[in-house]
């Protein structure tokens, strides 16, 4: 069946946060080239919606394309930022989530984490937002757990994004997540965007004292990548940049947003999935190549990353 995804039309919308659903999951085909999803705009109100832009958008769709919706995604808008004075829902946009029907999935790009905030939904829920705004909504909603440093969360039928561009990242990972790497790599291809990127949205925050000039930790990073096999160590990947262990950690953190330890848990998981999905390698195998060195250490960093083993995995998106 095809999924439907409802996408949030608010006044003073961002048009580029509002066309990412559109784009990545219309794009998106199963193997036989069928489409995977449906993708429609709605508004409170139908028709014409003012956007942050110096033009309109024409909305067709009204509150109740809710009542039809597997997941809904509401973008940013300056109106919805507007919650964060007093940290209330609008009556129209409380009305029209009461039409939304029980385990649909819900999802943010931005700061529309301030509307389902607003709405309780976030309550007790893992939650990230624009860099610039975690301050304002730990205030109002001090009841969800903010990460102020990661693209997104996904806490299965919730997952919020950071600001703007991590809005492609949540929508492909969410297509990762619902048909696996292939189908997502292809989009990504299709959009000239990486299938993910690294780090989390603490590389993007203003630092107070910029170093511009500062050398890259890229070498090590590409090196590190074509050797993921190797039991690598933080001394390893130093030495190829010609630094000490703390300056390239620090200097690591700084660009990639994660410790180098955390980096290399995410490559090597990102290889045993592309493994464990386009071959029938032996688990041991996928572990060997992965660099986790045993069967027994890629199963421990699956589940913590994944939630799921690594024969679980396979069964799941194996083409």
């Amino acid at each position: 069946m095809v999924h439907r995804v409802a996408v949030l039309a608010r006044p003073g919308v961002i048009p580029f946060e509002l066309s990412i659903p559109a784009r990545i999951f219309g794009i998106a085909r199963g193997g036989t080239g069928s489409r995977l999803y449906d993708v429609l705009t709605w508004a409170t109100t139908p028709g014409t919606v003012r956007t942050e832009a110096d033009f309109d958008v024409v909305v067709r769709h009204g509150p109740e394309a809710l009542e039809r919706a597997d997941t809904v995604v509401v973008p940013a808008s300056y109106q919805t930022t507007s919650i964060s004075r007093h940290g209330a829902l609008p009556d129209d946009l409380a009305a029209a989530f009461e039409r939304i029907r029980p385990g649909t999935r819900l999802v943010s790009i931005c700061t529309g984490a301030f509307a389902l905030a607003a709405a309780g939904l976030l309550d007790g829920r893992p939650a990230t937002t624009h860099w610039r705004s975690t301050d304002r909504f730990r205030e109002l909603f001090p009841q969800v757990k903010l990460d102020a440093d990661v693209l997104y969360t996904d806490d299965g039928d919730i997952l919020t994004s950071a600001g703007v561009a991590a809005g492609i990242d949540l929508c492909l990972h969410i297509l990762r997540r619902d048909h696996g790497s292939a189908v997502a790599n292809r989009a990504a291809r299709r959009c000239v965007v990486p299938p993910w990127r690294d780090g989390g949205q603490a590389q993007y925050v203003d630092l107070p004292v910029p170093e511009p000039a500062a050398p890259s930790t890229a070498e090590a990073r590409n090196w590190a990548l074509a050797n993921l096999e190797r039991p690598l160590t933080l001394r390893d990947l130093a030495s190829r940049q010609a630094m000490s262990v703390r300056t390239f950690t620090r200097r690591f953190r700084q660009e990639v947003g994660v410790s180098p330890g955390q980096w290399l848990i995410q490559q090597r998981v990102d290889r045993a999935r592309h493994l464990l999905e386009a071959t029938d390698l032996a688990v041991d195998e996928v572990a060997r190549r992965s660099g986790f060195g045993t069967s027994a250490s890629m199963r421990q960093h699956l589940r913590a990353t994944l939630g799921v083993s690594p024969s679980g995995y396979r069964r799941t998106f194996r083409s």
